[in-house]
């Protein structure tokens, strides 16, 4: 589906979670899936629009602030007033006709598991823009909403499809796996989907339709790098 946008647009969609569950412990969007990501776009020439399901301020995982996972482009965005305010002031999803926009990006972080994973509307617009052939770019935990999306045909969008998404043994490397909801990993094989992974924190980038997935924070680069490339063609 063609939008007939001049300057082609891309929805960015953030957690609104800052908490594991029950945990204590503090979650939200990693930052630098984030950061890289809307320079990549912007200075593509794209307008880079932030939502998230509670809209206004959207956590940052507060470990994604801290060395050694800041990147320039963190530093950048920090000190970058006009992408700070986006972030602080993200468009309630429900309120945004998405039908306008040419791609979504969803960044990782464990929020989205609480959140964005089980949200009906979130849910529904993947797949819309899925079957409409608009790009739909995910990166590290963001392909766990894609755990119970079905097409129109009442079969699971992910079913022999290839993808990729944060590893169960990064989760296990960091301690982390027990405390979520569910694994990216283990569901995403269960709904049928050709799940391709490399080495722990490894670069990957998948493509396989409208479907555009990245394993870990390090894909979050060449992700909006292969976006950029799509909607320029």
């Amino acid at each position: 589906m063609a939008t007939g946008n001049k300057q082609k647009r891309v929805l960015l969609v953030m957690s609104s979670v800052d908490e594991m569950g029950i945990s204590g412990k503090q979650t939200g969007t990693w930052f630098e899936e984030v950061a890289t990501p809307y320079y990549i776009l912007t200075e593509a020439g794209y307008e880079v629009v932030f939502a998230s399901p509670a809209g206004g301020n959207a956590p940052i995982d507060l470990l994604s602030m801290k060395a050694p996972f800041t990147t320039e482009n963190t530093d950048r965005f920090f000190s970058d007033p006009v992408a700070m305010f986006a972030v602080q002031n993200t468009r309630k999803l429900r309120e945004i006709d998405y039908s306008t926009f040419d791609a979504l990006f969803v960044p990782g972080g464990y929020g989205l598991i609480w959140d964005l994973a089980s949200d009906s509307y979130t849910i529904k617009m993947i797949r819309d823009f899925y079957e409409s052939d608009r790009p739909v770019a995910m990166v590290c935990h963001a392909p766990a909403i894609l755990r119970d999306i079905k097409k129109s045909d009442g079969s699971y969008l992910v079913d022999g499809v290839s993808l990729t998404g944060f590893k169960n043994d990064e989760d296990s490397e960091i301690e982390l796996l027990h405390h979520l909801l569910f694994s990216l990993e283990d569901e995403l094989k269960r709904r049928g989907a050709n799940y391709v992974s490399k080495a722990n924190w490894e670069a990957n980038v998948v493509e396989d339709g409208a479907l555009m997935t990245g394993q870990s924070p390090a894909s979050a680069p060449p992700l909006a790098e292969a976006l950029k490339q799509r909607l320029s063609a």
